[in-house]
């Protein structure tokens, strides 16, 4: 084995200083791991929402259903594209002291996707299944067993911010990225202040949360240089003694645009006498 020479013994004690670093950091991350807690508990609901590109234009038509049976609530966001594609995610979860994922599962298909898949998350067996069609159409599937922390976020993300108090840091959230191959990412979210809307004649405020996704490893080094970073996603959320999700921009697959989701309000069709 060849002893270090002078020459290089800083570059390769600057690499054993480099993972040290970086098992610490992990053994912190694992360590800080925490629920948001729960202020508000979710309850029954059924929400109607838009989906626009950032230039106005409506792409689907959705629903957000959530029904509750003691501590654990079922929500499902389901959207309808004009072309037929459709994006439905159920999400089980617990609501004891702090907020914790139990089950997801997320479907996209249809032309609106380039990657059309299927995956599941079984929190409490550690298992992650994706089921995916490949470049030339034939079916795969990835089944991963995967150390799944307590403050995974998959399909909680607006709960989960409308539980934050006020003016406090979000704590570290985790997320199972939707790709074929399964990834656990880290989810970098803070506040960048208030931002003004209205209802009506009614001015109000929404504070405005910014969402990077931090990929981690190797695969995190080389993202950017890929283009495979995900963009920063934008949520905003009114506070007060009911907070409540107001938009949020994101995007909703690998390398998808920022799409915009908001509420929406019912049209009524126009009664004959409204039309003479």
């Amino acid at each position: 084995m060849m002893n270090p020479t002078a020459s290089n013994w800083p570059r390769v004690t600057r690499r054993v200083f480099v993972v040290i670093a970086l098992a610490i950091a992990a053994t912190g991350l694992v360590a800080r791991a925490q629920q948001v807690q729960v202020r508000q508990a979710e309850g029954l609901v059924h929400g109607f929402l838009t989906l626009r590109n950032l230039e106005g234009v409506i792409l689907a038509d959705g629903d957000l259903i959530q029904t509750s049976r003691g501590s654990r609530v079922t929500s499902r966001l389901l959207f309808h594209f004009k072309d037929g594609s459709v994006h439905d995610e159920t999400t089980v979860f617990s609501q004891d002291k702090g907020f914790r994922v139990i089950s997801d599962r997320l479907i996209q298909k249809g032309p609106t996707f380039p990657q059309p898949l299927d995956m599941a998350v079984d929190v409490p067996k550690g298992r992650v299944t994706v089921r995916y069609a490949d470049d030339h159409g034939k079916e795969r599937v990835e089944d991963e067993h995967m150390k799944l922390p307590t403050n995974l976020a998959n399909g909680l993300l607006p709960i989960l911010l409308k539980d934050v108090r006020p003016n406090a840091p979000v704590p570290e959230l985790r997320l199972v990225a939707a790709t074929p191959k399964p990834r656990l990412v880290k989810l970098v979210i803070t506040s960048n202040g208030d931002d003004a809307f209205n209802t009506g004649a009614i001015a109000r405020k929404a504070t405005h949360y910014v969402v990077k996704v931090e990929i981690g490893g190797i695969a995190g080094l080389v993202a950017p240089l890929l283009g495979k970073q995900p963009p920063e996603s934008h949520v905003w959320i009114m506070g007060g003694e009911a907070p409540a999700f107001i938009k949020s921009q994101q995007p909703l697959y690998l390398g998808g645009p920022l799409w915009q989701i908001e509420l929406a309000a019912p049209a009524w069709p126009r009664s004959a006498d409204e039309n003479r």
